[in-house]
């Protein structure tokens, strides 16, 4: 089947976040303008129309009419075996697997479940900020192993302080984020290799966040973290079908976790959770027949990003880019125009009326950055780069 990427869907009055949510955007400080021209291209879902298997399991579950408490069936877990084995090469075994209603709720549960107040968590900032809210919220200690950013625009990992920080007192967990968010980076097999190898020789459990792990460039290869080290006790691996099809509001998370004390720790921890009927649906459609929409929408996505870098060579010089490895994200740098980061989000938000993310939100590393979304229809991403470049022209 073939999909149509450009079709503009009207998401209003869908009680969608970007689109509806107006008010509660404003008042948690990411614009002060949100009117009925704003393009919202700043939180992590996709304008596109989920793959036609989901809708038809959708369809087939709504149509049975009664959605009661649901268990998990057997072809929940093949779907899950299936995906994995069949596009890395990952063979889970059923009982590794464990639900959760979301990831960053499951980053919640395992600091809670394997640290204790004062405890010492890595992370490598510029990064997705529930990982420090996840952290601070339960009275642990950030451990910001910056990742290190070349002129070219390339973020690499500052090996030596992530051993300094593995080996400081009380450092228990590091939670990684590959693909990164908002960098795009997918770290090397090597790269992966030498983080596992030094949390294990110094007791650090590794809760490894990969839910962007499906969506990466055509000429990429995105290898789990669970797949490059012989010794997987110390991994958690959170997966998800959220960010891969479009599916954030049915909230499905699956971890993986071989160590069954920590399978077991950390389920008490949780406690009791049930998916929906909706999402078990959805999962074993997705994993079983979404691979060809997936295939479709990394093209189209992959061009986007291309016309993207173009555009911006062009019109707007002095901002940092480059095509990520992976996510549907783009990381932007402004620092080029010698402006403050508030008069960067002037003329973008309030002027251009184009919401993003100011990159301060991941860091002070972030600074001089945005983080755009660029998984929406491609007239709508290049109307939101032409008014946001008619905003800077005077300063080019």
């Amino acid at each position: 089947m073939k999909y149509n990427f450009d079709e503009i869907i009207n998401r209003r009055n869908t009680y969608s976040m970007k689109w509806d949510g107006g008010d509660f955007i404003k008042r948690i400080g990411i614009t002060e303008r949100y009117d009925e021209n704003t393009l919202p291209l700043f939180t992590a879902d996709m304008d596109f129309s989920v793959p036609q298997p989901i809708i038809d399991a959708l369809h087939q579950t709504v149509n049975h009419r009664i959605y009661g408490y649901s268990i998990f069936p057997k072809e929940y877990y093949e779907a899950i075996q299936y995906w994995f084995h069949k596009r890395h090469n990952w063979v889970i075994n059923q009982e590794e697997i464990i639900y959760s209603p979301g990831t960053v709720h499951a980053l919640h549960m395992a600091v809670k479940a394997f640290t204790n107040p004062g405890d010492g968590v890595i992370i490598q900032r510029p990064v997705y900020p529930p990982f420090t809210k996840v952290i601070e919220g339960n009275g642990r200690r950030v451990r910001n192993n910056a990742l290190v950013y070349d002129e070219n625009g390339y973020y690499s990992i500052d090996f030596a302080d992530f051993e300094a920080k593995a080996k400081e007192k009380n450092t228990k967990l590091f939670i990684l984020c590959n693909p990164h968010n908002p960098t795009g980076r997918i770290f090397k097999p090597e790269e992966l290799q030498k983080l596992a190898t030094i949390c294990l020789e110094n007791d650090v459990l590794i809760i490894a966040d990969e839910i962007h792990g499906d969506l990466i460039r055509r000429y990429e290869k995105f290898v789990p973290l669970a797949k490059v080290t012989n010794n997987t006790e110390h991994i958690i691996t959170c997966t998800a079908i959220n960010k891969t099809f479009n599916v954030a509001g049915l909230h499905c998370t699956n971890l993986v976790i071989p160590n069954k004390k920590l399978r077991r720790k950390l389920t008490n921890e949780m406690g009791m959770h049930l998916a929906s009927p909706f999402a078990i649906s959805a999962l074993i459609a997705a994993y079983n027949e979404g691979e060809d929409w997936l295939e479709q929408l990394k093209e189209y996505i992959d061009i986007t990003m291309e016309w993207i870098v173009k555009f911006l060579a062009e019109k707007m010089p002095k901002v940092k880019v480059r095509i990520p490895e992976g996510t549907y994200l783009m990381w932007m740098n402004f620092g080029g125009y010698g402006i403050s980061p508030s008069e960067v989000h002037e003329r973008i938000y309030n002027k251009a009326n184009v919401i993003l993310e100011d990159g301060k939100m991941f860091g002070e590393e972030g600074l001089d950055f945005q983080r755009i979304c660029v998984s929406s229809p491609r007239p709508m991403i290049q109307e939101a780069f032409q008014r946001i470049a008619r905003e800077f022209a005077d300063l080019n």
